[in-house]
């Protein structure tokens, strides 16, 4: 692994969360951070978190409304096929596998955790269809405890935004749980999320009208859109 921090002043965490707030809050959230502001139930935050795995916000909406208006237990899940499931959550990606998932989700959970979500990173990811960053979020958003979900969002900008030198989002998850302040675990994957959906995107990001300008290295390297500064180091924090 490597990582490392690319500034030589401590990174501006504060300042840095304060506008991913704003951001966010003038943006659209993600669909499972509005799954969970409907219910807190831990069930239904990690059927919709697995759904919406290679899944457009929109799909997983619409399959969330679908399935959840047939089965808001697993007791009522385990009673359909997976016929019907696959039927319900079409076309999210990869459904004939997620349906599959799902049917398997209530005997798993009676097995081992005698019918209960657990709460853990380590028992979710015994679950099928759950890897940590399913995980992660199902323990902040269903459970409300602080943990740190790493999806290509926040392995990108957290990467741009020369916090970090990491290769894969479980080197970055690694990386952050050590340097990222507790308190701005639990909304950092949201605030990161809508910000890399909305300005911070994969190509062509917003870097002219970014809040981050003086703080992202990555804002001087893209050609042309901070014109006759590229190259030059980013200005001192206020």
């Amino acid at each position: 692994m490597r990582t490392m921090t690319l500034s030589r002043k401590p990174f501006p965490f504060a300042a840095v969360h304060r506008a991913l707030g704003r951001a966010f809050e003038a943006g659209r959230a993600p669909i499972i951070d509005l799954v969970a502001a409907q219910t807190r139930d831990p069930f239904q935050v990690l059927v919709g978190t697995i759904l919406s795995a290679r899944t457009k916000d929109e799909t997983t909406a619409d399959a969330c409304r679908r399935l959840f208006a047939r089965a808001r237990t697993p007791a009522a899940l385990k009673a359909l096929p997976v016929a019907e499931l696959e039927r319900l959550i079409f076309p999210v990606g990869f459904y004939h596998t997620k349906a599959r998932q799902l049917k398997r989700l209530p005997d798993v959970l009676d097995a081992r955790f005698g019918g209960r979500i657990p709460d853990t990173i380590e028992e979710l990811c015994e679950l099928p269809g759950v890897g940590r960053k399913t995980a992660n979020l199902v323990v902040v958003l269903g459970f409300g405890k602080p943990a740190i979900c790493v999806d290509v969002h926040v392995h990108r900008i957290c990467n741009r935004l020369g916090l970090l030198s990491t290769r894969t989002p479980l080197e970055t998850e690694m990386t952050l749980r050590r340097i990222l302040p507790p308190k701005y675990w639990m909304t950092w994957n949201s605030y990161l999320v809508s910000f890399g959906q909305t300005s911070c995107r994969p190509v062509h990001p917003h870097c002219a009208a970014c809040p981050f300008q003086r703080w992202c290295p990555s804002a001087f390297a893209f050609e042309g859109l901070l014109a006759g500064r590229a190259g030059a180091p980013p200005p001192a924090e206020d």
